[in-house]
Formats: C-alpha cells, sequence, structure tokens
C-alpha cells in the first residue's frame, strides 16, 4: 500500500447522510461501513449497530473519510478555523459544485470570483455546516 493522506470528518449521527449527499454532489466512490456490517469481538464499546464504523469518498485528488462520533458530544462544526479546500479545472465546475451544495441546503459564504491574488476562490456551506471553499488556478479558462 502506498502512502496516502485524507481528511478525516466525525459528525454526530448523520455522517452516513452526509457523505451520502457528497457522493450526489461531487460522484467518485462511495464505501461505508456500518458496526452492524463488522466484526463486534473485542470492541471496547458497544456502538449502535446503524452507526457508521467507517466510510470513504474518494474523489478525483483525493479522499474523504469518516465516522459517526461515538461520544455523545455535539462538536461544532459550523465556523470553525477549519474548511475543505477542493481545487477543480475551471469556474464552470466550481459553480455547479458550489450550486449542488446550495441547492441541497447549503448556503454561499463566501462569491465565486476572481480573487485578489489572482486565482478564482469562493466558499459554501453544506447543509451539515461543514465548509467548501472551491478554487481555480488563474491560468483556467475565466468563464
Amino acid at each position: 500500500m502506498s502512502t496516502s493522506l485524507a481528511t478525516y470528518i466525525s459528525l454526530p449521527g448523520h455522517t452516513a447522510e452526509a457523505f451520502e449527499h457528497w457522493h450526489e454532489v461531487f460522484g467518485g466512490t462511495l464505501d461505508l461501513l456500518r458496526y452492524a456490517d463488522a466484526p463486534m469481538e473485542g470492541m471496547p464499546f458497544e456502538p449502535d449497530p446503524q452507526a457508521v464504523a467507517h466510510v470513504t469518498l474518494s474523489l478525483p485528488g483525493g479522499e474523504l473519510a469518516g465516522g459517526d462520533s461515538m461520544d455523545g458530544k455535539d462538536y461544532p462544526i459550523r465556523d470553525t478555523a477549519y474548511s475543505l479546500l477542493y481545487t477543480v479545472e475551471s469556474p464552470e465546475a466550481a459553480r455547479e459544485l458550489i450550486g449542488k451544495l446550495i441547492s441541497g441546503g447549503g448556503s454561499e459564504n463566501m462569491p465565486f470570483e476572481k480573487a485578489p491574488w489572482g486565482d478564482w476562490y469562493g466558499q459554501a456551506f453544506d447543509r451539515f455546516g461543514v465548509m467548501w471553499a472551491f478554487s481555480v488556478e488563474s491560468g483556467e479558462a475565466a468563464g
């Protein structure tokens, strides 16, 4: 196996819904494992069998992974200091993805437009509170 790095998101009980939504928006390959589908012998806790043990969404250029949070805490998602940056090939592709996130219950955070540093850039929150930043290098079509 080669070395890789994936962003991991733990959501409070709705990880499956979030990853299925992101799969609809971005495409790629979705692989979801619930605790009911995994061997439970030797587990140090008893999770809900329908909770997500592990999920991956493989996209061109990277992988997003996650699982349902198990400690019962509701960690803040929206308005935190992180976001997911997705660099795509064209402004049109970025606008399409942003539109899908917004039409799926999200909201625009920063309009997608030519940024002061010359690239195209914008942000949208999805309906789960995750901020998606989109970037297109300035050498790409202006759209």
